[in-house]
Parts: C-alpha cells; sequence; structure tokens
C-alpha cells in the first residue's frame, strides 16, 4: 500500500463527513458508497488485530452509521427487525456456529462474525433505513446511472491505454496485468480488483439507463438527451470485454421487454428458480462437468474454445471443493482456507490444488449449506416478493415503481454473476437491503391507513356526504 492509498483511506472520514454536512442524508449515503466503491484504493487499509480491517467498506459503513447518529438518528429508531430480515441476520451470524462446530474457539467465531456483519449486515442496514420506499430506490437507481457516466471516460482511457488509473493516483496495481489483456485489447479495471467487476458495474448501468430512458424518468442530463448518452454507454460497454456481462444485460433486457409488453415475469422467475434449482443440485454434489458437457459445446462455438475451458476449469475445480464441503455441510469449514483442497506435489509438499472462482463455492464451503440459503435469500427472497406480490409487473413501466424494478433485475442477475465470479460490491447489498424495506413497508403503510379509517368518525347521512375513500 503506498502513501497516497493510505493518506485516501485517513481521509475519507472527513470526506464522508463534508458530504453530510454539504447535502441531505439520503443523498450523501448514495455519493458516499459509490465514490468509495468506486475510487478508493484497491488493498488499503489498515490491519487492527481481533476487528475488521479497516478498508474501503468498512470505512465506509463506519462513518456513514455515525453520522447517520448525528445527522438523522431518527432512521435508526424507526428500524423494525421483521421476518424478511432473518436471512440476512442468520448469515451475518453463521461464522459463530463455523467456528464453533469446527473447533476454531469462540474468539475466531465472534471475530469473524464482525467482519461478515461489516462486509454484508452493515450495508443491508444502511438500505433498509435509508431507501425503503420508492423515492429513495429511483434517487439511488439515477445515482448508480450517473456514476457510470462518470466511469465511461475512464473506461475508454484504459481500453486505448491499458489499466493505468490505479497506478497512476495510487502508485500500485491491484491485481493481475495479464488478466486485463483480452481479445488483442485491454480489459479497463480502473479503481476496481478486476474487469470482471467494472463489466458487471457498467452492465448494470447500461441496464438502469435503457429503463429509466423508456419510462421517460430521464430526458435529459446537463443539456445532453438521454438517448446519446445510452449511446456512449452501449459502445462502452461493448469495448470492456465482458463477455458474461453481454449475456446478462441481453437477458435483463428481455425480462424487461417482456414485463412491458405482456405483463409477464416468468423470463425473471425462471432465473431465480434456476439459480436456487442450481444450488440445491450443485451443493449436494450431484452436478458435475459431464452434465454441462452440451453447455460447454455451445459456448465453444459462439464465445470460442477459451471462454468454454474458462468455464469448465471452474466446474472440474467447483466438483472437488464441493465434495470437500459436504464433509461439513451444515456450517462450513470455518475460515482459514480450510475449505480448499490440498494435495502433495511431486516434491511431497502439501499445496493447495482448488480454485474458488464462484462466490457461492466460497459461502457453501466456509459457511455450509445454511450460509448458503440465508446468503441467496437475503437477496433473491425480497425480489420475488416484490415482483409477484407488491408490485406486479403491470406497474414496472410507471415512473414511480420503474427505478425499483430495474434494480430489482439487476440484483438478480448480480446473483447469477455469483454463481461464476465472486464480485463482491456492497452496492448492491445496499439495494437489496431496499427492495427488503421496500416490500416489508408497503403492507404496515396500508395496515396504519386502515387503522385511521376504522378511527375516523362516520360523517352525518343527513347531509349526503360519504366516508371519505382511503386507498389501500
Amino acid at each position: 500500500m503506498s502513501p497516497q492509498a493510505q493518506l485516501m483511506m485517513l481521509a475519507w472520514l472527513p470526506i464522508v463527513i463534508f458530504f453530510f454536512v454539504r447535502f441531505p442524508p439520503r443523498k450523501a449515503v448514495i455519493i458516499s458508497f459509490l465514490v468509495a466503491w468506486l475510487f478508493l484504493p484497491q488493498k488499503a487499509g489498515f490491519v487492527f488485530s481481533g476487528i475488521p480491517d479497516y478498508n474501503r467498506i468498512s470505512a465506509t459503513c463506519y462513518s456513514i452509521l455515525l453520522l447517520t447518529l448525528f445527522f438523522d438518528s431518527q432512521r435508526l429508531t424507526r428500524f423494525k427487525l421483521t421476518w424478511l430480515d432473518l436471512p440476512m441476520l442468520i448469515f451475518c451470524i453463521c461464522p459463530f456456529f463455523s467456528s464453533i462446530s469446527n473447533g476454531l474457539g469462540a474468539y475466531d467465531g465472534l471475530s469473524q462474525t464482525l467482519s461478515q456483519t461489516v462486509s454484508y449486515g452493515f450495508p443491508y442496514f444502511i438500505g433498509r433505513i435509508y431507501f425503503n420506499d420508492l423515492v429513495a430506490l429511483r434517487q439511488l437507481a439515477i445515482g448508480i446511472f450517473i456514476s457510470g457516466l462518470i466511469y465511461l471516460p475512464l473506461c475508454l482511457f484504459e481500453v486505448r491505454f491499458s489499466p493505468q488509473l490505479h497506478i497512476m493516483v495510487y502508485g500500485y496495481f491491484a491485481h493481475s496485468f495479464a488478466q486485463t489483456i483480452r481479445y488483442g485489447g485491454f480489459r479497463p479495471t480502473v479503481f476496481m480488483l478486476h474487469g470482471l467487476e467494472v463489466g458487471m458495474w457498467m452492465m448494470a448501468v447500461t441496464l438502469i439507463g435503457i429503463w429509466l430512458w423508456q419510462a421517460k424518468i430521464i430526458k435529459q442530463l446537463k443539456g445532453v438527451p438521454i438517448q446519446w448518452l445510452l449511446v456512449a454507454l452501449i459502445v462502452t460497454f461493448i469495448l470492456i470485454k465482458s463477455t458474461a456481462a453481454y449475456g446478462y444485460l441481453a437477458f435483463g433486457i428481455i425480462i424487461l421487454l417482456i414485463a412491458k409488453r405482456f405483463r409477464s415475469i416468468i423470463p425473471l422467475l425462471v432465473l431465480i428458480i434456476g439459480i436456487s434449482l442450481y444450488l440445491c443440485v450443485a451443493s449436494t454434489g450431484n452436478f458435475s462437468t459431464k452434465n454441462a458437457e452440451p453447455l460447454l459445446a455451445t459456448m465453444s462455438n459462439i464465445v470460442g474454445e477459451d471462454r468454454a475451458g474458462s468455464l469448465e476449469f471452474r466446474l472440474d475445480n467447483e466438483e472437488i471443493l464441493v465434495e470437500k464441503a459436504l464433509e461439513r455441510p451444515i456450517f462450513g469449514w470455518g475460515g482459514w482456507g480450510r475449505n480448499r483442497v490440498y494435495d502433495y506435489n511431486w516434491e511431497g509438499e502439501l499445496v493447495d490444488i482448488s480454485t474458488t472462482d464462484s462466490l457461492w463455492i466460497i459461502i457453501f464451503g466456509d459457511r455450509g449449506m445454511i450460509g448458503l440459503a440465508a446468503l441467496y435469500s437475503s437477496f433473491l427472497l425480497p425480489v420475488f416478493i416484490f415482483s409477484t406480490k407488491r408490485y406486479p409487473p403491470k406497474f414496472w413501466f410507471h415512473p414511480q415503481v420503474a427505478p425499483a424494478a430495474v434494480l430489482c433485475v439487476v440484483i438478480v442477475l448480480y446473483m447469477l454473476d455469483n454463481t461464476l465470479n465472486a464480485m463482491f460490491n456492497p452496492v448492491f447489498t445496499v439495494v437489496s437491503g431496499g427492495i427488503t424495506g421496500l416490500v416489508v413497508r408497503v403492507p404496515q403503510q396500508r395496515q396504519k391507513i386502515k387503522k385511521v379509517a376504522r378511527k375516523l368518525p362516520k360523517l352525518s347521512k343527513n347531509n349526503g356526504s360519504k366516508t371519505p375513500p382511503f386507498r389501500t
């Protein structure tokens, strides 16, 4: 970590304070999370014994929660835990039981629990208290879209000159430069860890932008028509060279267009059910590379042997990692790389022979079936309730509902990506918390209206008046 990276991490709290002083709390939260994840240095921070490291995500969450206490404390007092928060709560405390069941001790369990709570629980909680209504989710969606426009020229710069911005600003490269070379050019990383992370982010930005344009929520920005901005985004997104993200964008557009045209969410439900079924089958050891041979053959013809070979390599590794995870199926192996597969090399040394590319296999190995089910439920279950109970597809094109609807689609695509990659992004966790807050708040609001209506005295029939109507 370079001196300028250390200085930036130390200066982050004063910067977040400035955001809260300069802007309303909700807008300050949006700016803080987006700036932190898109521009703060990678692998930078400070290590403390027994507590989570001070890094981009912990510094942002600590700062926001502290300043919320001073500037917007009523949000904290109004929060009520609901049944839909249980998956995230279980996921946050699951590391404690993983450590205990593996004989690692209570200290290790508490430390792992606190670390996972900071990474997942805090962003989720911030989303719950700040983005639990349609207006707030609209602001968040627009903020994400604008962040993509800011990232656009930076991506184009690195497409042309190779990933150099992190080196230029912070003095070091955070990942393998060889992985930035793709299809005879460069895949940008900007200030993120990997090009796949940039591809996923720009996919989300492009999809959000397309739906905001279709719903006529944004017509222009700074005098520039949104159509031209979308053209620039799509061109940049193609130049990023993230193959999987291309598929995610295409599927996201199909989901939204079918919802608009046919008032159907069948493609979204198919995706949610498909992810769930795959995890159920794969986590029990009933899925192998042989089952995927038709898919691999098709991919080889469409995107080339290299990409198909990459997927085959991942599936091969997941097969041996699942076999190891099933030795501790309930709460997993705990931390410290105990979930990985080791064997002796030709020199008689015990070495790691496994590669963990996917988030799901990492969680399954570390936290077991309990942790895996809790994580995916905390993201997918609110989307399922949103799209089937609270706001069916006939409302998705309405300007008030459209931003929340497209964010739901983005969340499902993000969890689909986590079955292939492990590109953690706390902004999507914030979105998940917001969607959860929205779907639990709607029936609460309806119940309050009904209670108020029952308490109001009925008007006299003599004057011809009627009891005022209430929308429920």
